[in-house]
């Protein structure tokens, strides 16, 4: 059952920047951004899967703006972020998505294979939030919404490095509502549970798999979907969550 949507006002117009836009969970909060009247920039790298979603939301009030950019490299992020809000004019929502689940053996895994996980589940949020700082601080209740997981806390054995990062992004995210809530910038993590997009079907779910997940550790007997982490994501930023910063939502059916 999809979720009933409900309208912010706050949200209609305003200019919000979804990193990992393109596909997955960031194509569903892209698309809910949209659908709320928002004014959205997505980066990503892949254009093709980033010019497709924009061309799906064609008829929308605002037609989101894709920003094609390599989020591992600090400068090209943070030239993303300078040419996001110059198109939207201004930031007042940053949603840090971008991840990459890869698998990794702790045994054997290779320095080259750490940084890279790094550079793409930890590093962009700090550079980009970085870059987006001064546009958020000239809006009126700005919102960043960073994407941790719970796979940190399910003592997964081939997840050394992105549950690292995972868990390094709860720190980051109270960190810098330390530093930024003075200027009335609220950070927030969202950590998703088992989502079921195209990718993960492509490389690590099964069907028995899900069912089984579903069955033994949610206490919500279904599959949870990117359409799961709209609302919790709107509402983090918009004014209803206007008095929370530095605290993590668990989206995961139960598990914890």
């Amino acid at each position: 059952m999809r979720p009933e949507r409900v309208e912010y006002a706050c949200l209609r117009d305003a200019p919000v920047l979804v990193t990992g836009g393109a596909s997955g969970i960031g194509a569903s909060l892209v698309a809910g951004f949209v659908h709320q009247g928002a004014r959205v920039a997505l980066i990503d790298i892949d254009a093709t899967a980033g010019e497709a979603l924009v061309q799906s939301l064609k008829d929308a009030a605002h037609v989101p703006q894709f920003i094609q950019a390599d989020l591992s490299d600090v400068s090209e992020a943070q030239a993303a972020v300078h040419d996001a809000a110059g198109r939207l004019g201004g930031l007042k929502v940053l949603v840090n998505n971008a991840a990459r689940d890869d698998r990794h053996d702790p045994a054997t895994i290779s320095e080259q294979a750490w940084d890279a996980s790094q550079a793409i589940n930890l590093k962009p949020l700090m550079f980009v939030t970085q870059a987006a700082i001064p546009y958020l601080e000239k809006a009126k209740g700005a919102s960043v919404v960073n994407f941790s997981s719970i796979a940190y806390l399910l003592n997964m054995g081939d997840l050394p490095a992105y549950g690292a990062a995972k868990a390094g992004i709860i720190g980051l995210t109270k960190t810098l509502a330390g530093r930024f809530g003075p200027s009335g910038i609220r950070v927030n993590a969202v950590l998703p549970g088992m989502i079921v997009t195209e990718r993960q079907k492509k490389l690590w779910l099964t069907q028995e798999g899900v069912a089984s997940f579903v069955a033994d550790r949610q206490c919500l007997k279904r599959p949870l979907e990117a359409i799961d982490l709209v609302g919790p994501c709107l509402f983090l930023a918009s004014s209803q969550s206007a008095a929370m910063t530095a605290q993590s939502m668990i989206v995961d059916g139960g598990v914890f």
